[in-house]
């Protein structure tokens, strides 16, 4: 049916968003032709050009590295348990809603069609008008409505970030006295690292700092 069709565009399977890692580490290792298309038309050469970089570099027997997973921090942690909560909830109303329209969608056009032969073309035709006109407000209002539980379950995430989860994990830094922190989604250890992953660490303190979080009402809820 056409309104199945359209509506179904609208009302989706979200994705599930991580929180954006704290703490992301990326080398990137250019040659010799890369430089040399970055300096464009400078007139500097690359050994000119290497003269305002120091011979500093970690001294890696000293380094105290740990690896983080942010993934099992947003599924574990119990603010973030709430916010993934609320906007089930929110989502699933919408879900409800789109079937009760739906079904009235239907019973409407059902009487659209069986009154084709006792109306004349021009009422018809406003039915039917009218009927499309139907089917675009909810899709817009459905589509508008499904943006707001995103954007608001995405600020929310982002004030959690910023207000209690950032600080905790500068807090394990500083209290372990870390010198690089790694994405453990895409970091490979070996069997004999210890005390290396700190995910459970900033899971436990986390939950103790804040245990809940709270959603903006999304617009049309």
């Amino acid at each position: 049916m056409a309104t199945k069709a359209t509506e179904n565009k609208v009302v989706k399977n979200y994705k599930k968003t991580g929180i954006i890692a704290a703490i992301v580490i990326v080398v990137a290792v250019l040659g010799v032709w890369a430089v040399r298309a970055l300096n464009g038309g400078s007139s500097a050469s690359v050994s000119e050009a290497m003269e305002v970089v120091t011979s500093d570099a970690a001294n890696g027997a000293n380094m105290r590295i740990a690896v983080i997973r942010m993934d099992e921090i947003q599924t574990q942690a119990a603010a973030l348990k709430d916010l993934r909560a609320q906007k089930e909830k929110y989502e699933s109303k919408l879900r409800d809603e789109l079937t009760r329209d739906q079904k009235a969608l239907e019973k409407e056009k059902a009487e659209i069609e069986k009154s084709q032969d006792v109306l004349s073309r021009e009422a018809l035709q406003r039915r039917v008008v009218d009927y499309q006109n139907k089917v675009t407000k909810l899709q817009r209002d459905l589509t508008e409505r499904a943006q707001s539980i995103e954007a608001s379950y995405m600020k929310a995430l982002s004030d959690l970030q910023a207000k209690h989860l950032d600080p905790i994990i500068e807090g394990v830094i500083a209290k372990k006295n870390l010198s690089l922190v790694l994405d453990g989604r895409y970091a490979r250890t070996g069997a004999d690292a210890s005390n290396l992953d700190i995910t459970d660490e900033v899971i436990k303190a986390l939950d103790k700092k804040v245990s809940s979080a709270k959603m903006e009402t999304p617009l049309g809820f």
